[in-house]
């Protein structure tokens, strides 16, 4: 059975002319997992000028309104657009814009006209990166537990508190942040959303040490940061979606971040465990000749499959208005219990040299025990698979009277 997608003659024309820019405009060598701070700092330099020379396309964030500086493209044109650039191990925007990606759509659907006029055309351009601020010390998967607070004065919040586990390295232009309006308010009653500039008095940020790092965006990885607030002033006019309306509002943010805004682009982790396995010996013979190895490279190659078309149907359901139910759950569940076990199959086909970032034992490039670490790191352990299952649970109707609806995601 096929399940790849077909294209008109029309699209085919279109990835043709694609392709060809970006073989003659992405620099060779953007991927930052191995390089030095420095160089790190460079490659983004790079990534972030790429994104705004994609945007001069409408390239950048391809299905974005036009009138707020997005591409305003066709779903068809998007998927070739995606496809494409992970041909590059790049994704749409080419660099980490996890307060873009999620707060712009979040925006469209609850932000004013004024709001979606100042704010999305410097993100659909490029010209600002934006993390989004979610975890803190106590709430994480939890996110409704959240203590960092916003008290309205006059015309400006006060913002206290502080949030972990944030965005990547070198920082940011936006903050996309959910914080308590009404600390005496009812549970999910009390919230609130704002996009705010980064560079505010009494914000700070420091590096985290961590197990693992970033990747999440196209080989965009990087450190995580811990954010702190201390009395910081923002205007009134940065609150999004109302005061106290901040649950609501979460349901589109939340509906994207769990999967529901589907994910183009295959798993390149196969292609560079496949390579290794045919240069490496183990007792004289090259490991693809261990009829044990083989098995679970097979494995891992229908793993990586099932998770790519997972993520394609949910693009496709989401970006051409269809009905939409348990599908973005069941896709980040399953890509972070998939990750997980590859994990256990790596180190079972390589051996201890999956633990080794040594080039003389390990890979080449150390992404063996980058992905051992990913891998464990991904799941987010502190209760996200089990509130994933939740949802999937209420959207199929199980132990309610009613399903639950997915979140909305489009604004018009």
């Amino acid at each position: 059975m096929d399940f790849e997608v077909t294209y008109t003659p029309e699209m085919e024309r279109f990835r043709a002319e694609v392709r060809a820019w970006f073989e003659a405009n992405v620099p060779p060598g953007l991927d930052r997992r191995t390089a030095s701070r420095e160089e790190s700092y460079q490659l983004y330099l790079q990534r972030r000028d790429l994104g705004r020379r994609l945007a001069e396309r409408g390239w950048n964030y391809p299905l974005a309104p036009k009138e707020y500086g997005g591409g305003g493209l066709a779903l068809d044109h998007a998927i070739v657009l995606e496809e494409e650039a992970d041909r590059f191990d790049l994704s749409l925007p080419p660099y980490y814009d996890s307060g873009g990606r999620l707060g712009a759509p979040s925006i469209l659907v609850w932000g004013t006209e004024e709001q979606k006029r100042t704010f999305l055309p410097p993100i659909y351009r490029g010209e600002v990166r934006t993390w989004q601020l979610l975890s803190e010390p106590g709430a994480g998967s939890d996110l409704a537990g959240v203590r960092t607070t916003a008290l309205r004065e006059g015309d400006e919040y006060v913002i206290n508190g502080q949030k972990i586990f944030i965005g990547s390295d070198h920082g940011c232009e936006r903050i996309w942040m959910i914080a308590v309006t009404d600390p005496n308010g009812a549970r999910h009653e009390n919230l609130s959303w704002f996009m705010i500039d980064s560079g505010l008095p009494g914000i700070t940020m420091a590096p985290m040490e961590l197990l693992g790092t970033g990747g999440e965006i196209g080989g965009d990885s990087g450190e995580k940061q811990t954010v702190w607030f201390d009395n910081v002033r923002v205007p009134a006019s940065c609150l999004i979606g109302g005061e106290n309306n901040g649950w609501k509002v979460a349901s589109t943010h939340l509906e994207l971040e769990h999967g529901g805004g589907g994910r183009i682009g295959r798993d390149r982790l196969w292609e560079r465990l496949l390579a290794y396995c045919q240069q490496t010996s183990r007792d004289g013979k090259p490991l693809i000749e261990d009829p044990d190895v083989r098995d679970l490279l097979a494995e891992i190659y229908v793993k990586g499959e099932v998770s790519r078309l997972f993520g394609m149907r949910s693009f496709w359901l989401t970006y051409a208005r269809q009905p939409r139910s348990y599908e973005g759950p069941q896709l980040l569940l399953y890509r972070k219990l998939a990750g997980l076990w590859m994990t256990g199959a790596i180190l079972e086909a390589v051996g201890p040299a999956a633990l080794l970032d040594d080039e003389a034992w390990g890979s080449p490039d150390g992404f063996l025990e980058a992905q051992q670490r990913n891998g464990i790191v991904a799941v987010h352990p502190a209760g996200t698979p089990e509130i994933l299952k939740v949802q999937m649970a209420r959207r199929i109707g199980i132990g309610r009277a009613e399903r639950e609806a997915a979140g909305t995601v489009l604004g018009g």
